[in-house]
């Protein structure tokens, strides 16, 4: 195909793709959730075919086809309303908390105490908000109060999420450029349909998160790990999955990274730690129980190990709950860091182990909301692992569910779908890179 073609085809795609987000809005705003989910995985299938003509070829001068596409979906869903997720009234109602010079770990928000702050806009759509106080950790609470000291609504709160995409962004090509990979490969995150829902249309605080990580592997790419060990830190208390990364980039005997990590997190800590106590951990307990994490039916793989156990007849350990599973999963990814802990100390190992790290952090956990997925979304620029890809797109089947959601051949379907799918392809992935080498090897031998 001439590059010319190649040109046309990805600006189809574009056109494609922006086409899908036109109806998607009008899906959510006739609240029609079923074909909004039909259009996000449509959406996923031409970010596929998208994502593969820029990896194995990019056209020329298709940088400014994928940022003008990405931009305008991204600003045609920020005017919508937020939809199937009300989390961004949190965040908004914890900024005014704090602009009324109250600590926002001490009461939830129908307390008696925060009474002269409700309003008709952000107070009824907080969920939770009668027995949870706030989950959401010490940095994200200073973005909630900067943001909102300029304007409590959710829409701005919406533009600040899109300020820090254009920092991972930049970030990325940035990154891109280190490698002298293809600026283009910026289309594996920027046409993502996660990212164009999740923070352009539902607000959703990884966005800040995503920033703070991937500055983190600028900061490490230039030889500043203090810088990265702060980044992190910054990351991690945005949202505490970002922790798992910390293999990839610290090397045994480098100190200014670990330390910055912590010293970052103490001082965020302390800042709101006082009034709070323990409080300052906020709804982190219950969030563990009410999503099933405590009792094991949150985690897919455990799930299904359990129902193959009692169809072969054995008796349920309902007792131990998630214990037996959760010291495996945290072994898998104590290997995975002790593997990243020993790879070369560059820019493109480093990736690959973060990348590695996220990747078996979320099919162990098996989050049960699309957002979560955007953590791997980044690392797509530089490894398009198609099982990942396909788990990440899938993710918005999880909003056909809701949560908690009961454990029925409805849930175990649509969870089949996504881990299973996962996992079936990077089986297969396998098992085609196995017999490759081995073909490969009989062929150097028979030339021998």
């Amino acid at each position: 195909m001439s590059p010319r073609r190649r040109l046309l085809s990805l600006a189809g795609l574009g056109a494609g793709l922006l086409a899908i987000t036109a109806a998607g809005l009008a899906a959510q705003a006739a609240d029609h959730r079923s074909l909004f989910l039909v259009l996000a995985l449509g959406q996923g299938a031409l970010y596929f075919a998208a994502a593969w003509l820029v990896w194995r070829n990019p056209p020329p001068r298709s940088l400014i086809v994928i940022l003008l596409v990405a931009a305008a979906a991204r600003l045609a869903v920020l005017a919508a309303p937020p939809y199937l997720s009300d989390d961004v009234n949190r965040y908004v109602w914890d900024g005014r908390v704090q602009g009324a010079g109250i600590n926002p770990y001490r009461y939830v928000p129908t307390d008696e105490h925060l009474a002269d702050l409700r309003d008709d806009a952000i107070f009824p759509n907080i969920n939770r908000s009668n027995y949870a106080h706030t989950i959401y950790p010490p940095v994200a609470q200073m973005v909630f109060f900067l943001v909102t000291r300029l304007s409590e609504r959710v829409t701005a709160m919406k533009i600040a999420m899109l300020g820090f995409e254009l920092v991972t962004i930049a970030a990325l090509m940035r990154l891109l450029r280190h490698l002298d990979a293809p600026a283009e490969r910026l289309l594996l995150y920027a046409w993502h349909p996660l990212p164009i829902w999740e923070i352009a249309g539902n607000g959703h605080l990884d966005a800040a998160a995503l920033a703070f990580l991937m500055l983190a592997y600028c900061a490490k790419a230039r030889g500043r790990s203090f810088a990265a060990g702060v980044a992190l830190g910054a990351a991690t208390l945005v949202k505490f999955l970002p922790a798992v990364i910390l293999p990839a980039l610290w090397r045994r005997g480098e100190w200014r990274l670990p330390v910055a990590l912590l010293v970052t997190v103490a001082a965020a800590y302390a800042v709101y730690i006082g009034p709070a106590g323990t409080k300052v951990f906020g709804f982190l307990g219950g969030y563990s129980a009410e999503e099933q994490l405590v009792s094991g039916g949150g985690f897919f793989l455990w799930t299904v190990a359990l129902s193959v156990w009692q169809w072969m007849g054995g008796t349920s350990p309902a007792a131990l709950g998630a214990l037996p599973y959760l010291i495996l999963a945290l072994g898998v990814l104590a290997w995975l860091a002790l593997r990243s802990l020993s790879t070369e100390e560059n820019l493109d190992a480093e990736l690959g182990a973060g990348a590695t790290l996220v990747f078996a952090l979320l099919v162990l956990l098996s989050p049960h909301y699309p957002w979560y997925f955007l953590l791997a979304v980044p690392f797509f620029c530089f490894r398009p692992y198609p099982p990942m890809l396909w788990l990440t797109v899938a993710s918005f089947l999880l909003y056909a569910l809701g949560w908690p959601a009961p454990a029925d051949a409805h849930r175990m379907l649509v969870e089949s779908l996504m881990y299973g799918g996962c996992l079936a392809l990077a089986l297969y992935l396998w098992l085609r890179d196995r017999r490759d080498r081995r073909e490969g090897v009989a062929h150097d031998a028979g030339a021998a």
